[in-house]
C-alpha cells in the first residue's frame, strides 16, 4: 500500500519491513531463512489492516442523518458490536463488544455508521478507557441527542498472554452522556435492554 500523501512523516513500505526484520532478528531468528522471507512484508499488510481506523474521519461517518422518523424518541441501541483493537502499551490485541446507545432528539443515522465508528476508533493504538470516551463524544458532537451511552467489554491480551497472564478476565468501560448520565430512569432502561437475550438466542 503506498503511504499516504497527507503524512509525509510516515515511513516508507520498505523502512517498516526493515523495521520487522529488526525485531525478528531481535528475537533471535534469521530473517532470511525460508519461513521468515515474507514475513516482513506480511506484518506491514496486516499493519495496514489493523491501523487503518487513522485513515478515516469518524465524525464525518455520522454527518447523514435522516429525520422522517414519526416522531420516534425513544432509545436507540445497537448491541454487541464485535471489535478488535491494539494496546499502545504493548501493541498486543484487545477484542470485545461494543455497546451503542443514543438517545435521539429529531435525527437519526444509519445503524451501520455507529458500527463503523467504533472499528474506526477501534483501528489505532488505544487504551479502551479513551477508546470509549472518544465513540461517545463524537456521537454526541455530530448528532446532538438527548443522551449517549457506550459500553465496552474486552478481553486484553497484554494481560492473557504475557504479563500476569490471567485468562478470561474482561474489562468493562463505560461513558455516560446527558440524561443517560443525569437520569437514572434512563440509564435503567438502557440497563434493561441490554440485559435482553441476544438475537442469536432468539
Amino acid at each position: 500500500m503506498s503511504v499516504p500523501e497527507h503524512n509525509t512523516d510516515r515511513p516508507t513500505q520498505k523502512e517498516a519491513e526493515q523495521a520487522v526484520r529488526t525485531l525478528l532478528r531481535w528475537a533471535g531468528d534469521d530473517p532470511t531463512r525460508e519461513g521468515l522471507l515474507d514475513t516482513p512484508a506480511r506484518v506491514a499488510r496486516a499493519y495496514t489492516d489493523f491501523f487503518s481506523g487513522y485513515e478515516i474521519d469518524p465524525a464525518n461517518l455520522l454527518r447523514r442523518t435522516f429525520s422522517e422518523v414519526d416522531g420516534y424518541d425513544e432509545i436507540v441501541l445497537l448491541r454487541d458490536i464485535r471489535f478488535e483493537s491494539h494496546c499502545e502499551h504493548h501493541l498486543a490485541p484487545i477484542i470485545g463488544r461494543a455497546h451503542v446507545a443514543y438517545l435521539p432528539r429529531q435525527r437519526v443515522v444509519g445503524i451501520s455508521k455507529l458500527a463503523r465508528v467504533v472499528d474506526a476508533y477501534a483501528r489505532r493504538l488505544q487504551i479502551q478507557e479513551r477508546m470509549t470516551a472518544q465513540i461517545a463524544n463524537t456521537i454526541n458532537d455530530e448528532l446532538e441527542p438527548h443522551g449517549v451511552a457506550v459500553i465496552l467489554e474486552s478481553a486484553h491480551e497484554c494481560m492473557t498472554t504475557r504479563g500476569v497472564h490471567k485468562p478470561g478476565v474482561s474489562m468493562v468501560t463505560s461513558t455516560m452522556l446527558g440524561v443517560f448520565r443525569d437520569n437514572s430512569d434512563t440509564r435503567r432502561e438502557l440497563m434493561a435492554m441490554l440485559s435482553r437475550p441476544a438475537v442469536s438466542d432468539y
